[in-house]
């Protein structure tokens, strides 16, 4: 039983999980390296840092984390859910219990298929290895969001009667006689009680059921109950979601869409776990 759940890997989780160190907390981390900050050309607002590259704010992210010994566990959190006065994390087929959750998922680029959160756990899976069994010999179609993902896109194939592989990059390398490449974007999955199709512009394939295979959750599909605005998750000035024990910081929670703000929120987040422990226990 962990203390915290931080689930994200930018400024503001690098942020929670910094302070939640220094103020003596246990916690998982659930974290992947943040690229989005190296491909910052300049960043010239960062206190204390004029003019500098986004390859060396990272830098300087990366060096302050392995002073601290911090571990990042690179997996993608697929759902988080209330389990009495604490909340359980899935991550691929392995769940984790911690008394608070710290969410810093960052602003959304990828729109949501039509009919996803609709049919999620009913046909829609965002893990392949916790659901894959259940397509066994069925047909199914696979949203691919990222290279990183076709190991995972390869086990279903090897599951799956027929794999509709739908990749949102160039040089898909999956290759099998039941797999066939759908090389456009999904506009919506539907169905009745369970997903049915897939529909593209100019075609639609029946399925049993749809994976989609991204680096990150909606926070709408993560954790039922927070209030969200325009796609934003709702925070007061403590950071507090909707949901007691559940913070959130960084672009998640709106603009300015910025390094500092996203930090400063992170470091918030992380005290408000601590006065929330503290009058928990």
């Amino acid at each position: 039983m962990y203390d915290c759940i931080i689930i994200g890997g930018g400024p503001a989780g690098i942020s929670a999980a910094i302070n939640l160190k220094l103020l003596g907390k246990n916690f998982i981390w659930f974290s992947s390296s943040s690229e989005k900050v190296t491909r910052a050309e300049r960043v010239g607002n960062y206190v204390g840092l004029p003019d500098v590259t986004g390859r060396e704010l990272n830098a300087a992210f990366d060096a302050h984390i392995k002073s601290l010994g911090l571990e990042r566990t690179r997996e993608v959190v697929t759902g988080v859910y209330e389990t009495g006065d604490f909340f359980t994390a899935l991550a691929r087929n392995e769940s984790y219990e911690g008394k608070s959750v710290i969410l810093c998922l960052g602003v959304q680029v990828a729109k949501p298929v039509e009919g996803e959160s609709e049919f999620l756990g009913r046909g829609v899976s965002y893990c392949a290895t916790c659901d894959g069994e259940l397509y066994r010999g069925k047909d199914i179609a696979v949203l691919c969001a990222d290279k990183s993902f076709e190991g995972e896109a390869k086990f279903l194939v090897s599951l799956a009667r027929t794999a509709y592989i739908v990749p949102l990059y160039r040089g898909c390398e999956i290759n099998a006689p039941n797999a066939r490449l759908i090389l456009k974007k999904p506009l919506s999955v539907t169905g009745d009680m369970r997903v049915r199709r897939v529909n593209f512009k100019d075609e639609s394939v029946d399925v049993d059921g749809m994976f989609i295979l991204r680096n990150s959750v909606a926070p709408s599909a993560l954790l039922k109950g927070l209030n969200l605005s325009g796609g934003h998750i709702i925070v007061d000035r403590a950071c507090a979601t909707s949901v007691k024990g559940v913070f959130a910081a960084g672009d998640c929670t709106g603009r300015p869409y910025q390094y500092a703000k996203a930090v400063g929120e992170g470091n918030v987040a992380a005290h408000s776990v601590v006065e929330y422990l503290d009058k928990s226990s």
